[in-house]
């Protein structure tokens, strides 16, 4: 896949994730979250941890994630969810998208929800 990570439709986004056909991960650090909530159904993962929790041989790996399954990141503006997606393609995660950023998650029809 190379060093480009692939936009993903923010509408096409928020209907994989209503009908479960991807996972969504925020990237962003914990106080964003707090100040703006996340995407409904997104798994909160701050870039700082991505290494650990996604990583399938690392010891804290979270085994809920599926490797073979498209997974659709994003952060405030979309930078780091695109080098997130690098790192997580080096992984070995099949199929991995950059919504881009938070307002992307809104302006798809995105609903929120508060941690």
């Amino acid at each position: 896949m190379g060093n480009k990570i692939a936009r993903i439709d923010p509408v096409e986004a928020v209907n994989g994730a209503r009908d479960g056909t991807i996972t969504l991960i925020d990237v962003r650090e914990t106080g964003e979250v707090a100040a703006t909530g996340k995407a409904k159904g997104a798994r909160h993962i701050p870039m700082m941890l991505l290494s650990s929790k996604c990583d399938p041989r690392h010891p804290e790996f979270d085994s809920s994630l599926d490797p073979e399954k498209t997974i659709v990141l994003y952060c405030a503006s979309g930078a780091r969810s695109s080098s997130a997606g690098q790192m997580l393609s080096r992984m070995g995660f099949k199929d991995v998208r950059n919504l881009g950023g938070f307002q992307d998650w809104l302006r798809g029809g995105g609903a929120i929800e508060r941690a």
